[in-house]
């Protein structure tokens, strides 16, 4: 097959050795995948708010091909938690531990 599989392994020592904890891991990963997320959903509402029609008739209501174009095109983007995985295991993603900045004090 010539496409890209929607599921990748992932080799979970790997991202593991980022934190030390697998599961502070998946906790920096998710909470990444939902800023990624939120961004996506603001774009796509932000141009598809441009074809909102303010009457309800449904007889008056049409496709508009540009309007799907773009639906398809954030169908195809990859999925937020595959991108912030990615950014995760290429170091492009930053955390903090919030007990470390109070013992500091």
């Amino acid at each position: 097959m010539a496409t890209n599989p929607s599921l990748i392994t992932r080799d979970t020592d790997k991202i593991a050795a980022k934190t030390g904890n697998l599961y502070e891991s998946v906790s920096v990963i998710s909470k990444r995948a939902r800023q990624i997320s939120t961004k996506m959903k603001e774009e796509l509402s932000n141009k598809l708010s441009e074809f909102a029609s303010a009457v309800d008739n449904l007889e008056e209501v049409f496709e508009n091909r540009e309007q799907i174009e773009i639906s398809k095109y954030y169908e195809r983007l990859p999925k937020p938690t595959s991108l912030a995985t990615d950014e995760f295991l290429e170091d492009k993603v930053q955390w903090r531990h919030v007990d470390d900045e109070n013992s500091n004090s």
